[in-house]
């Protein structure tokens, strides 16, 4: 019977990899939970994929290649030839990589088709795949019970791991659910969950099957979510009954109740168990593990051309309106999985630990994608640094022995205040790489995760990314080279940036700074806004044409390495001087009593502009705030110019931040401005009222500027 089911299976998909099956006496399992996922896989399947691999009519791309290795290139004998060919020769050098790193089902027969003054971005045209199978099939294939997942949950010390074999019969079973309840090739379905091994099984049955995924922050606000489901037009949604972070319960799914409501496309809900709390079903509502249960672990891949849609994303806009960033298949997954690869320098048997979520870019590319397209190990984390004190990360990395390390600069700075002893209370040997993302390191910050955390022996990668692009740094520097902190280095493979003057000049020389555009395309860029190409058209391509616009400032040292100045939106102009904020914020960070800061312009009367300081201090630091900001002032003054040094400095206990990480500057600058009608989109935020405490901190400040003014 068995191997007449293969056989079936084969004579429909010859051209993938693992087909594991079960037989049907198992089909009548008792409900489970979340928690338990790894217990459905049964004996069979266990046994039979152990003995029995199908493989198709395509390249098989090794595992173990390392990108600098393979493929070779004449003439090529060393990284910097190699990264010089992948400019000037994009095309060969993007054939290459593409036939080496992704299995195909057809073959591309063109390489590019992009124009970057009319902003059409084409890549692998006529090239087949399916990117589930790029990411699981290969990989059952050769290694079926190399770890997948680890999903670090919630309560510390309960990971759980997921095979390969797993992760692909649970992706499966999904994807033949959502099959059966009618989602269609094309059709988009928003995932609403936490960090978590059913999270990723969504994205990828949603791959499988030819569907586009719209993962939402598991904690956005109804009224945020139903705006994303509305403009995805999901008929679909796939949550979980509650979510647990940091100790802390959320009911997402009420919040899904919530926003349906106003979202006329959605037909039904999926609800899985992430904790033993009930939950109301309606007659939309399904029991997504019992429907799993029912389903077989085949699940036949949908043959995908190259430019269809993988996933939407959702960012928050400058105007306030989320934009839904479009990403498709070849091209975005090789370029998250070579930069995967060699950013962090990532080889089999690594234990891959990015701790975003994955309802931010990073999330879907460095903790899903590019790990799993290349076979590896990566974490899931669930929690949240602090939870239940704040050595969560360093117990992690002990646990898990983690090998490469990636989060963000608030959460270092965050850590910076608890003082060494929370890291080094736990072994971290097994670490060889660190990675910075989300918003640029501050020299402080960057010396103690080094120092620290890596116990001065682990490179720093300071990476540089958008949700538009996922165009990131390589390792930090040319053997031997030198290493300068908060710098993001040198770009990557095929990436040829440019700085731009404010006439729309190319700037030739070093040491200048400008505006960071792009000369040439590359695999990992978006292809449009949803619903809005103009848009799309207008924010990337029109301010300088010709060149992708990164909406970044950026510094070129003597060295050609690259420094992100911050967004241009981010520059003040003081008395005809234009600085960046984040440079201010750089040296503010350096002071011994402050975790972090936010600096923003503000209108003055006399300077044109003044610089605005929001500062959070370390914890159990008391200083009189006179005598921080003349230390402030004479640091300021000191490492940039007088004319840098900050007119107002308001204390905070915290900043508005979205729950990437990364600081609300729009939000401090209505405050500042009195425009708080004008806040726009909060959705993205972690804790919105840490708006009221900015808002009643600046108006104290006012109080005492007119106090001062009186007679």
């Amino acid at each position: 019977i068995a191997a007449l089911r293969i056989a079936k299976q084969l004579s429909s998909t010859l051209k993938f990899h693992i087909l594991p099956l079960r037989c049907s006496s198992e089909t009548q399992k008792p409900t489970q939970t979340l928690a338990m996922w790894p217990c459905v896989v049964s004996s069979f399947s266990r046994r039979l994929v152990a003995s029995l691999g199908v493989c198709g009519r395509r390249k098989c791309c090794g595992t173990a290649a390392f990108m600098p290795e393979a493929p070779a290139f004449e003439g090529v004998r060393s990284r910097s030839e190699l990264r010089d060919f992948s400019v000037s020769d994009s095309e060969r050098f993007w054939a290459a990589v593409g036939n080496q790193r992704l299995s195909w089902i057809s073959p591309f027969h063109t390489v590019q088709d992009c124009d970057l003054t009319q902003g059409r971005i084409k890549w692998f045209e006529g090239g087949k795949l399916n990117v589930s199978v790029n990411c699981l099939d290969r990989h059952v294939h050769t290694s079926p019970d190399r770890v997948a997942l680890i999903w670090e949950r919630d309560e510390q010390g309960s990971e759980v791991k997921y095979t390969y074999r797993e992760l692909l019969e649970m992706t499966c079973r999904l994807g033949n659910v959502l099959r059966r309840r009618g989602v269609k090739r094309g059709d988009c379905v928003t995932i609403y969950m936490p960090t978590c091994p059913l999270a990723v099984a969504a994205m990828l049955a949603c791959a499988r099957i030819g569907a586009a995924h719209n993962v939402v922050f598991a904690g956005f606000s109804a009224d945020a979510l139903a705006e994303r489901i509305r403009d995805a037009e999901s008929n679909t949604v796939i949550t979980v009954n509650q979510g647990v972070r940091g100790g802390k319960f959320t009911e997402l799914k009420k919040t899904v109740d919530e926003a349906v409501q106003s979202c006329p496309s959605v037909q039904q809900v999926l609800v899985a168990m992430r904790t033993d709390t009930p939950v109301v079903m309606t007659a939309r509502d399904v029991a997504m593990e019992e429907e799993m249960l029912k389903e077989d672990v085949v699940c036949e891949p949908a043959v995908m051309n190259s430019e269809d849609v993988l996933f939407l994303l959702y960012t928050s806009g400058s105007t306030g309106k989320p934009k839904g960033i479009v990403h498709t298949q070849a091209g975005y997954l090789l370029y998250a999985a070579l930069t995967h690869r060699y950013v962090f320098s990532y080889h089999d048997g690594d234990v891959f630990g990015c701790v975003a979520d994955i309802g931010w870019i990073t999330g879907h590319s460095y903790t899903v994608y590019g790990p799993l397209a290349n076979g590896g190990t990566t974490v899931l984390f669930e929690s949240t640094p602090i939870y239940p004190d704040p050595g969560r990360y360093w117990n992690t990395v002990e646990r898990l022995k983690i090998n490469q390390f990636y989060g963000a600069p608030t959460a270092i700075r965050l850590l910076l205040k608890y003082g060494d002893h929370w890291v080094t209370k736990y072994d971290r040997s097994t670490l060889k790489t660190l990675g910075s993302v989300g918003e640029p390191i501050n020299t402080e910050a960057w010396e103690w995760y080094h120092r620290v955390v890596g116990d001065g022996r682990c490179p720093v990668v300071d990476t540089w990314w958008q949700t538009g692009g996922i165009c990131i740094a390589p390792r930090p520097s040319e053997p031997d080279a030198e290493i300068v902190p908060g710098m993001a280095m040198r770009p990557f493979f095929g990436i040829k940036p440019v700085l731009m003057d404010t006439e729309g000049k190319v700037l030739t020389s070093n040491n200048t700074s400008g505006a960071l555009c792009m000369a040439q395309p590359w695999p990992g860029m978006a292809r449009t806004i949803r619903n809005n190409h103009q848009r799309f058209i207008e924010t990337y391509y029109q301010p300088y044409p010709g060149y992708f616009f990164t909406g970044d400032g950026a510094y070129r040292s003597a060295q050609g390495y690259y420094q992100i100045t911050g967004r241009l939106d981010d520059v003040i102009n003081v008395s005809g001087h234009r600085i960046g904020t984040a440079e201010i914020e750089d040296v503010v960070n350096q002071c011994s009593a402050v975790a972090e800061s936010a600096v923003i312009g503000f209108s003055h009367d006399i300077k044109g502009e003044g610089v605005y300081a929001f500062v959070v201090l370390k914890k159990n630091i008391d200083i009189k705030e006179d005598d921080l900001s003349r230390q402030l002032n004479k640091m300021v003054s000191k490492k940039i110019a007088k004319y840098a040094c900050p007119d107002v400095i308001q204390l905070a206990n915290r900043l508005p931040k979205t729950r990437s990480g990364k600081i609300m500057r729009r939000v401090l600058r209505k405050v500042v401005e009195r425009d708080l009608d004008g806040l726009g989109d909060l959705s993205t935020l972690d804790d919105p009222t840490a708006v009221q405490e900015i808002v009643e901190g600046h108006n104290a400040i006012l109080r005492k500027q007119q106090q001062k003014q009186q007679p």
